[in-house]
């Protein structure tokens, strides 16, 4: 436990001491039931719109709504009017949880609204309702599913984003759209460092994301019992059980709206931990640290040599891991360049599991982007987090993520132009030496050299090797979605690890973007480019893609035991590598092989000395001596060019 946190939650709990021996206890607090309610009551809510001040409203109750509430329960229907009403132009997002109190008795918390009502007609969470949230065990699900409340709009929770970059807040925008929520950026405020208790009508913020970065939903605490709290009155996320962390919100203002006005704050001090996202609200503990998911990303930009260093950390939930990772890395990357547009990054990143026993996954690769390497360079890392987190085998909760980058503007890609192999005849287990030849943008012409080991049980007949970039080859499983358009019952289906380890291992030993790749090719499938300039191939035409990816399919079918992997070898580069190109091979039983070896080097022999006698007599005919006549015959090569 970090020793910042240990300190605040020491305050924290001197501050909640220090109030509660000040005023009544919780316990004297006293409820109205929704079978006591009646049309014409009139009462109070509390809230906060500026600062942490807590102000009130005024609220009048019209009738109950039998049935709508979160539990199957009712809903008080109200009417709220006052200045504060008038101040904020009606009900504002963040005012979810706003007790309500009729005759001094708590009755529950404003929590939804109707469309085109002015936002001066709401709906109150019966606090009975909400109360249940502290008797569910956190290690079993209750099976309560909200009824259909059509017609009802929840107050939604602003979700306030601070230490963000303008880029990385559009990035963000665009990720949290699947999750439905749109965040703000906000600032921060000179008492955010400093924990203060909850009382009723306090702003408390349901956070995601929490250090040099921040990410949560703001709305108001309905009821404190001790360290208890119970807020909003409606889900945040429906997640149930949860590990949110739970802050202090200073309200700086409510942003006028066509729509619906909202509260603009920050995200305070940790204090507590938020463990329950349910139907009627949220409920958590003050002083308790949640579970969650470090991540620690240093980016260093080659050109400018600025470096960025990201210490985040995040609620442990496999639905939103994979975007809340990615987006904070992708602030770091974007606050390190200062800049958008082209270059190439290289990384590595290792994410260490829960279960100390469990191997961490480490992955090292390279990109290229003409049009946004920031987002290029978290690509891989998204879904791999995604994938490994929500897996089908079993649970891999995380603890730590860590990422180094080196970014620059500069494009380091390089084509492949043509490979050579030798011996072109072999037997199953021989050794093959291939000569990749590459060509960098804009730089001189390198070589490579691979070995390749015919499988043993390879098949007699005709063999193709493919020679290739690695990135030519996208991830199995990871984009395959984007690029096929595979739904994710398509997916379920095709996939054939055959468990987790088998999954993490081929993960792992994945090809990189950086890499001269060989491979055995099944000569009814062609390679698919993943880079967005993939090339030219090596010296033949151009191939149609399949309707399925090779990864995806084996000659044999699918197998339960999972799929067999292609045998292949690999060497790293400096570069980006695009292009490929094939060989056929003859393979043959070893006594065969070496008949065949020694005919091709005979005819080769005999064409070479064929040749150099016709270029004797020509240089004779022209009075000139041959170069054959000053130095002895060389020995002929088997080697190919592709």
């Amino acid at each position: 436990m970090p020793n910042r946190f240990k300190k605040s939650m020491k305050h924290l709990a001197a501050a909640v001491c220090l109030t509660l021996s000040c005023v009544m206890p919780c316990a004297a607090q006293e409820f109205l039931p929704v079978s006591e309610v009646q049309e014409g009551m009139h009462g109070y809510a509390k809230t906060v719109v500026h600062g942490t001040k807590i102000e009130t409203f005024d609220v009048d109750v019209l009738g109950i709504m039998k049935g709508k509430g979160a539990t199957g329960g009712d809903l008080v229907l109200v009417k709220v009017s006052g200045p504060l009403i008038d101040q904020t132009e009606g009900i504002a997002q963040g005012m979810s949880g706003s007790p309500v109190y009729i005759d001094g008795k708590l009755l529950g918390a404003v929590a939804y609204g109707f469309p085109q009502s002015g936002g001066r007609i709401g709906m109150v969470t019966p606090i009975g309702d909400m109360l249940k949230l502290w008797t569910i065990d956190d290690g079993k699900d209750t099976g309560l599913t909200p009824p259909s409340s059509k017609g009802l709009i929840p107050l939604t929770t602003p979700l306030m984003a601070s230490g963000y970059t303008p880029d990385a807040m559009d990035f963000l925008a665009g990720k949290m759209q699947d999750f439905h929520m749109v965040p703000f950026a906000s600032a921060s405020a000179s008492q955010d460092d400093v924990p203060q208790p909850l009382e009723p009508g306090s702003a408390v913020s349901a956070t995601m994301v929490t250090g040099d970065l921040k990410l949560g939903a703001v709305g108001t605490v309905t009821y404190v019992d001790g360290d208890r709290m119970v807020a909003f009155g409606h889900p945040f996320m429906d997640r149930g059980n949860t590990d949110y962390f739970m802050h202090n919100s200073y309200i700086f203002t409510v942003i006028p709206s066509k729509n619906i006005p909202f509260k603009l704050g920050s995200v305070g001090a940790e204090i507590g931990t938020v463990n329950q996202d349910r139907g009627a609200g949220i409920g958590g503990m003050m002083g308790k640290l949640p579970h969650s998911v470090s991540l620690h990303a240093s980016v260093t930009d080659e050109d400018t040599k600025k470096k960025e260093d990201l210490h985040v950390r995040m609620i442990p939930n496999e639905a939103l891991l994979p975007t809340l990772s990615v987006t904070s890395v992708y602030h770091a990357i974007s606050n390190a360049m200062d800049r958008k547009g082209q270059g190439t990054v290289d990384f590595t990143y290792t994410l260490y599991p829960e279960d100390m026993k469990q191997k961490p996954f480490t992955r090292s690769n390279m990109y290229w982007s003409s049009k946004d390497i920031a987002e290029r360079s978290v690509d891989e890392l998204y879904n791999v987090v995604r994938l490994l987190e929500q897996n089908r085998f079993e649970k891999y909760p995380l603890r730590s993520i860590m990422v180094d980058m080196h970014v620059t503007s500069e494009r380091k890609t390089a084509q492949l132009l043509d490979a050579s192999a030798s011996p072109i005849i072999v037997s199953p287990g021989d050794t093959i030496y291939v000569r990749a030849r590459l060509s960098p943008y804009r730089g001189e012409v390198f070589y490579k050299d691979l070995t390749f080991t015919v499988p043993k049980d390879q098949p007699y007949g005709d063999m193709i090797l493919e020679v290739r970039g690695g990135g030519v080859v996208p991830l199995p499983y990871l984009i395959q979605q984007q690029k096929f358009n595979l739904t994710d019952e398509i997916l379920d289906r095709i996939r054939t690890y055959k468990d987790f380890n088998d999954l993490h291992s081929r993960l792992m030993k994945e090809d990189k973007n950086n890499q001269v790749v060989v491979e055995i090719l099944d000569p009814e499938v062609s390679m698919i480019s993943k880079g967005e300039n993939g090339g030219k191939k090596a010296e033949i035409q151009e191939k149609k893609a399949p309707e399925n990816p090779d990864y995806l399919k084996n000659k044999d079918g699918l197998k339960e035991d999972g799929e067999k992997e292609t045998p292949k070898s690999a060497v790293d580069t400096d570069y980006v590598i695009y292009g490929d190109g094939q060989f056929t091979f003859k393979v043959l039983p070893q006594a065969e092989r070496d008949k065949a070896l020694k005919k091709l080097a005979k005819s080769k022999q005999q064409a070479t000395i064929e040749m150099s006698n016709k270029e004797k007599e020509t240089l004779e005919k022209k009075g000139e001596k041959s170069a054959d006549d000053e130095k002895p015959a060389e020995k002929a090569s088997v080697m190919i060019a592709l």
